[in-house]
């Protein structure tokens, strides 16, 4: 298991690293305070080291992961503003959960993964970071029951669009909405979404350092 993060513990914080991560989030609007700022590479430190041994993800190097994990979450922040119950279906590891409650430390944020070592991991980083408004759940989405349904339900890279809303679609507050991140525009999984479901919002996303295709899409229950 990687070693708790303590006092003194060195951790990704080079210049480049760090002008990366400040430069990328003004560009996508953000402007992040110096606790988001260690908080965010911290996370970076723990996800590497646990991914030596439980290969969390197949991005490696520091810049990558940069781009690929923290930026990639951050382009989706500016619309995720009014939610104030966040769940992370398939978070895997904490993306873009994790990114999400180190931005926003008032609002509530669930995160579920059907693999133990996963949510071991993001329960890890929830005690080191001391993230008190994280809440970590292992086990299959459409098996999960809570007292307080979710205004606003996210996934990356999960499923297809139809199955993401069938299997969360009972965790959804009335007048909530899902937001799927994708790469290329998914247009035949759009055109396939169940009855009573719309497509409320396509938002292309620009990736700083990173060239590639990445849209947000918004979907909500249409009006009985």
């Amino acid at each position: 298991m990687a070693k708790a993060l303590t006092a003194g513990t060195p951790f990704y914080r080079s210049d480049q690293l760090e002008e990366m991560l400040v430069e990328g989030s003004r560009e996508i609007g953000i402007d992040l305070d110096e606790s988001m700022i260690t908080q965010l590479l911290a996370y970076l430190t723990l996800l590497s080291r646990w991914n030596t041994v439980y290969n969390l993800t197949a991005i490696r190097s520091p810049e990558a992961m940069i781009t690929h994990h923290l930026l990639d979450s951050l382009a989706v922040v500016p619309a995720l503003k009014e939610g104030r119950h966040i769940l992370d279906v398939g978070a895997g590891a904490g993306l873009p959960g994790i990114v999400l409650a180190i931005l926003y430390p008032e609002t509530a944020i669930s995160l579920i993964d059907a693999v133990q070592k996963k949510t071991a991991f993001l329960s890890q980083v929830k005690a080191e970071l001391r993230l008190k408004n994280v809440t970590v759940h292992t086990g299959r989405v459409e098996k999960l029951r809570i007292p307080e349904k979710f205004d606003v339900i996210i996934s990356r890279a999960f499923s297809d669009l139809s199955q993401f809303v069938e299997l969360s679609g009972h965790l959804l507050a009335d007048a909530g909405k899902f937001y799927a991140m994708k790469g290329t525009l998914p247009e035949k999984e759009m055109a396939a979404l169940p009855a009573g479901l719309k497509v409320q919002a396509v938002v292309p996303l620009k990736v700083p350092f990173l060239d590639a295709e990445r849209h947000l899409i918004v979907m909500e229950e249409e009006p009985a």
